[in-house]
């Protein structure tokens, strides 16, 4: 005799990172050098050109970065800022916190972030833009590499802690390694900025 109420054996659920990589990380083009980032609005759009590839894109889990709704993770890279330029409805612009590091430019409409400027004097990431490449209307970008800032999930509600070793395993499959502050190529490059400040290292 059958047995109707045993139950079904379920399948591991996936764990959602972001949009953009939950169906696995794109591979950029050599050919891809910049395009345009679009907010969310249907009505003037906020439009932002970059002349540059990406550089150092990944997930990041940190409490001040844009992430769609969902999202346990923002997907964010870098672009000199000399390659960043508003080109349409920059009104609809402004700076969501003018304490931070990162000067983030959000439309006041959709709230979406478009670009985040770092401009204090004598820091590391002084000439570089902040930008979520997934705005792009063109493909092309490089993908994540890895990311930063997980522990901070739990911080925003977006993870429990009992969770948080199924999340950092689905980005290892992503082959976005997992690290609670930036990849070891940032930290190396913030280091070498303040040892050539301090003259430890040649300028």
């Amino acid at each position: 005799m059958f047995n109707f109420f045993k139950k079904k054996a379920s399948k591991p659920m996936t764990v959602s990172i972001h949009p953009s990589v939950d169906g696995g990380v794109k591979q950029g083009s050599s050919s891809f050098t910049g395009g345009t980032l679009v907010c969310k609005c249907k009505d003037k759009p906020v439009k932002v050109a970059i002349s540059s590839q990406v550089l150092h894109n990944h997930a990041c889990g940190c409490s001040k970065c844009w992430k769609p709704d969902g999202a346990k993770f923002s997907v964010v890279a870098v672009v000199p800022s000399d390659k960043v330029s508003v080109k349409e409805n920059g009104d609809k612009l402004a700076v969501v916190d003018k304490s931070a590091l990162i000067q983030r430019y959000a439309c006041k409409v959709c709230g979406v972030h478009l670009h985040g400027p770092v401009e204090k004097p004598a820091h590391p990431f002084t000439g570089l833009t902040f930008i979520h490449p997934e705005l792009f209307t063109e493909a092309g970008a490089d993908g994540p590499t890895f990311a930063a800032f997980v522990s901070s999930i739990i911080e925003v509600g977006a993870a429990k802690p009992e969770e948080m070793d199924g999340v950092r395993a689905r980005l290892n499959e992503l082959k976005l390694p997992p690290y609670d502050c930036l990849s070891p190529g940032l930290m190396d490059y913030i280091a070498t900025f303040i040892a050539k400040a301090n003259g430890v290292l040649p300028a």
